[in-house]
Parts: C-alpha cells; structure tokens; sequence
C-alpha cells in the first residue's frame, strides 16, 4: 500500500521524486514518455507505482519524446487524465505536438526539468527550453524548490481541467539544482491530494465515435482566426482561475502562491527580477544587503510565466529605481526573453526605473549569492547616478574577458 502522509510529517525528497509523488496521488490514468536527463525518474518512478499496483494507470514507453507528448494528446483525447515529462532536447523534439494539445483544449500536465539546449551539448539546467515553449499556448508554472515542484503539480491539474481552462499546464524546475537536490517537503495524505485535485471530468468524449466530431481539422483563413481567438481568452481567462486555485491550496496547506512572488518590496529601491532556483539565492543576498549595509534591496519572480502578468509585474516593481532582470538563457536576439516581458509591462508606468538585464548561469554555471550582492550594488550606482553607468545586458560569471552590449552611459 502507498504510504499516508500528512501536514505534520516532513520527507526528504528531491524534484523529480516530488513530481512524481504529485502524478501518483493525482491518480493520473496515462504516462507516456520517453526518457531524457535530467527529468527521467519522474516517469521512471511513475512506471514503479504502476508496476507495484500503487496506481491503476498506465505508462507507455514510446520511441521519442514527439511520440510521447502524440501519446498524451491521444490518451487525453480519449477522455483520460494525463501527464508526462521531459527536458532540453526532448522538449524541443515536443514542441510541434504541443501546439496540437493546447489547440485541441487538452489539459495535459507537463513537467519540464529545466536544461540547456544544444549545441554544445550540456546536461546541465537553464532556461532555454522554459523559452522555448512561451508561445505554444500552454500556461507555464514556475516552481523554485522541491516543496513548490510537489505543490505546483498538483495545483496544475486543477488549473487546466478548469472548464473554464481546459489547456495544457508546465510545471517548471530547475535541472539538478532542484530535481536532483533533496530538501524537505511537507506533502499532503494521498486522500487530501486526490481530493484537491478531484476526479476528473472530461470536457467531452472526443474519440465517442457515437457521437462524431471534428478536432484538428484544417482551417484556413474561414476560420483558423475564431479558433486562436478563443484559446487565447481561455489562456487569459486561467488567470482568475490560477488565482482561485492558489488561494484554495493555502486553506488546505498553508502554503501561500501567487502569479507574482514578491520579497522585501514594500520599500525596496533596488530589485532583481529572476525565475527558478535564482529567487531563493537572490532574496538572501538582499537580505544580507539590508541587514549588513542598509541597501533596500529586493526581489520579483513570476510564478506564471504563462500567461505573463504584466499587470502584477509592473505594479511590484513601478517604485524601484533601478532593477535587473536575470535570464538564464543565451538570447537568440537582442535581449532576454523575460527582459523583454519585464520591460514591456513596465513601459506604461509613469516612474519608467533604470533597467539592465544579465545572461546568467548557462549550461549550470553557478550563481552565487555575491555575484547575486554585486548586481545589486550596481542596480544602486545606477539609481544614484540616475542613469545606466555600466552596459544595459551583462553576461555574469565569464571565465574570460567581460562581455556588455548596448552602452548607454550619457556624456
């Protein structure tokens, strides 16, 4: 029998393990997968519980991750709960099928495990693949520890079985960093998981062929625009829901989440904006900072990267005077993705702050919390200066000679 957790007890698990956990307590009826570092032991374990009678599911071993996530959109077609997990390359093998789920309505949860893209090939976690699924048409959940890639899982079939939703959810952690790190994790009983999560309700039966409808079919210019003009409000529309759902979890568990995590902003002049396991490393140096030299330092990070809150984004950080915004991923123009996002939504405010942006971290090069001091203490040179005095996109943690583009300090 699976083992009862409850509030009280504490387990030591890492990410992968914690995911897993969320997929067997939700009793999700289909895993299919292909296996890639370093996201493998989520299914592996999920195809244990299936073995060992744990959950009556099943788990479908296919030829590559494109053929997992076509498993998926199949299963979950034919009315049954599903889920699957995948990184890097096998996510990018993924993303022609992922436009199939979130345009055919499938609530399919995804846990992707952060890891650079190739080439040079590396095992190790950034956020490009995160990147490279943004405009897919799945909402995308951040999480920043092992705690969160259990909570966030779970919450996510609640979100995208939605009927007011129905689209595919990304539960993002950060490779090795997270899922292979063990940390303390406070899960809930396998009777009050399932009862959060709830039994699911398929929208409809698409595969009934006795009652026969279209998925899928050719569009064209009649009516392609109708279709992508209702998935987008019901990917807009999830924002109320993931409000909701997050609030409900709070009352089950006590632990709070919101779309935008805020830390020490209600005076903070200084920010740094960040994704994934950076958040924790940030808030203490700006805790440090505070404590040891007075600088009002602080941190934004957006726990839904999809849809992107701009409106929470802009109203978290209009007061600052100068911030950064880390993207940890090499950028395939000008800027980083989340720079572009943060500056958007911060465009509009009447107190436009000084904005730098740093590539950080690539291939798993590590962050420190006094790299983490130094940006910050260069956010507050730029605020007393009243302009940007170094380049506005750094890339930190070089071995070799430092690289800044855009040079923008004033005469």
């Amino acid at each position: 029998m699976a083992k009862k957790y409850d509030l009280n007890e504490v387990e030591v698990w890492d990410g992968n393990y914690a995911a897993s956990q969320a997929l067997r307590q939700a009793q999700v009826d289909v895993v299919a997968a292909y296996p890639i570092t370093p996201s493998t032991p989520i299914v592996e374990n999920y195809g244990n519980y299936v073995a060992n009678g744990y959950i009556d599911g099943e788990f479908v071993m296919v030829e590559s991750e494109h053929a997992a996530m076509s498993g998926c959109v199949g299963a979950a077609a034919s009315g049954g709960r599903v889920a699957t997990a995948t990184s890097s390359q096998g996510f990018a093998l993924m993303v022609e099928v992922l436009y199939q789920a979130s345009g055919m309505r499938l609530p399919i949860v995804l846990t992707v495990v952060n890891r650079a893209l190739a080439s040079p090939l590396n095992v190790r976690g950034d956020h490009s693949d995160m990147y490279l699924g943004r405009d897919s048409g799945w909402i995308q959940l951040d999480s920043f520890n092992a705690q969160e890639a259990y909570d966030m899982v779970l919450c996510a079939f609640r979100i995208g079985e939605n009927m007011n939703v129905r689209l595919p959810v990304m539960v993002h952690q950060d490779g090795f960093i997270t899922s292979h790190t063990a940390q303390n994790v406070s899960p809930l009983s396998d009777d009050e998981a399932y009862a959060f999560v709830g039994e699911y309700q398929p929208y409809n039966d698409m595969l009934d062929f006795s009652k026969p409808v279209t998925y899928g079919a050719q569009t064209e210019e009649d009516w392609h625009y109708e279709h992508k003009a209702r998935q987008h409000k019901a990917l807009m529309d999830s924002r109320d829901v993931i409000n909701s759902v997050f609030e409900e979890y709070k009352a089950k568990t006590g632990r709070e989440y919101k779309r935008v995590e805020s830390y020490l902003m209600d005076d903070a002049e200084v920010a740094i904006v960040a994704l994934g396991t950076t958040v924790e490393t940030c808030l203490l140096a700006a805790k440090q900072l505070r404590e040891e030299e007075g600088i009002k330092a602080g941190v934004v990070a957006p726990r839904c990267f999809r849809p992107f809150p701009f409106d929470m984004i802009r109203d978290a950080l209009m007061n600052v005077k100068a911030l950064c915004v880390m993207d940890r991923s090499a950028p395939g123009g000008a800027m980083g993705a989340l720079f572009n996002e943060v500056s958007a939504a911060l465009y509009t405010t009447p107190n436009r702050p000084i904005i730098t942006n740093y590539i950080y971290g690539l291939g798993g090069r590590d962050f420190s919390v006094k790299e983490a001091k130094r940006i910050f203490k260069e956010q507050l040179a730029h605020a007393e200066a009243g302009e940007i005095t170094t380049d506005i996109q750094q890339f930190s943690g070089l071995r070799g000679p430092k690289l800044g583009f855009f040079k923008t300090k004033r005469s």
